[in-house]
């Protein structure tokens, strides 16, 4: 697995996440769910910083919408046009301030958003197309969340949600590359 390049993995998982059926995302993105609410640092945390599933991924609007119901203050990461850098916005209404962004993916109105620092969150749920287990991640491409990864204080969590199929023995690293410090999967 290491020799293959990354763009051939990248679409071997982004197909398998295109073709998995939605009732088997949706039950185990469930079973995601409840191992990440179970989970000490994350109920611990306050401030969490989420991203919008799109084409597949783990379902992350419904743990959002428990956070929010469980007295948690949600964030989600927003692309200002022309930069290439995630900014983290809290979120009170999953309905009304958010707005399809750069890639297709939901984000939150720029033009409503209230931006956090990096310091005031507690932990940051990160996405992957695929992750390994010593906890590297392999990203859409773009580079945001290693940028984001790097810059976040020393000691804040990080947590990569993926399906079983996501998880593999290891993938090619670069030396920009930041692991998560964690990973939960529906296995």
């Amino acid at each position: 697995m290491f020799n293959q390049d990354k763009s051939v993995i990248r679409q071997r998982i982004l197909n398998l996440l295109k073709n998995q059926k939605e009732e088997d995302r949706i039950r185990k993105s469930g079973l995601i769910k409840d191992k990440l609410f179970a989970d000490p640092g994350f109920r611990r945390s306050k401030t969490v910083l989420f991203y919008s599933s799109f084409n597949g991924e783990v379902d992350t609007f419904e743990i959002m919408k428990q956070s929010q119901k469980d007295g948690k203050q949600i964030a989600l990461p927003a692309i200002p046009l022309k930069e290439k850098r995630i900014v983290p916005c809290l979120v009170d209404n999953l309905g009304d301030d958010l707005e399809t962004g750069p890639y297709g993916i939901k984000q939150p109105r720029l033009d409503r958003a209230k931006t956090l620092t990096l310091d005031a969150l507690d932990l940051a749920i990160v996405p992957g197309v695929a992750f390994d287990r010593d906890n590297h991640r392999l990203g859409r491409g773009a580079g945001y969340y290693d940028r984001f990864l790097a810059s976040l204080p020393k000691g804040t969590l990080s947590i990569g949600l993926a399906f079983g199929f996501q998880l593999l023995d290891v993938l090619p690293r670069h030396e920009h590359d930041v692991p998560v410090s964690r990973i939960i999967t529906d296995q």
